[in-house]
């Protein structure tokens, strides 16, 4: 009868091990491009990316950067104060995007040059991005609209 019992654990035991190893290894895959860092311009140039990782970049746009190519091709710059990096987009850029304005794009570094393959911009002329007011806090740059 103990036998039975202790087979019985062992079995449950297994069981419940390979059921959480399953499901450890199926939200990795599903996390596998899910999840991008965000980083900041002087976060780039202390520590540059590893070539083809996929992340988040954020800041203000440039002034005077802002150039539009042929189609739908935009390049511009975008700083924290503390360091500029190239940024090329192709597609429909938000109505609010502009510049002297905070966004945030998704994509990789090729070469010198971010190449994003989503930008967002902020919803309204209030609003900016959490990890963006933070960045330009610690470069010294950010003015706070509402003090």
């Amino acid at each position: 009868m103990k036998s039975l019992k202790k087979k019985r654990r062992i079995q449950i035991i297994v069981a419940a091990s390979v059921a959480l190893f399953l499901a450890v290894a199926l939200i990795g895959y599903g996390f596998r491009d899910g999840i991008n860092l965000y980083r900041s311009p002087s976060q780039m140039a202390e520590n540059p990316p590893a070539s083809g990782e996929v992340f988040r970049l954020g800041g203000l746009v440039e002034d005077g950067s802002l150039i539009r190519g042929v189609g739908e091709t935009v390049s511009f710059r975008v700083t924290d104060g503390g360091a500029t990096i190239p940024v090329q987009f192709t597609g429909v850029l938000p109505d609010l995007f502009g510049e002297g304005q905070g966004m945030i794009a998704t994509g990789q570094m090729q070469g010198q040059i971010f190449v994003a393959r989503e930008v967002l911009a902020k919803h309204d002329e209030n609003y900016m991005p959490r990890e963006v007011i933070d960045s330009l806090k610690a470069q010294g740059v950010y003015e706070d609209p509402n003090s």
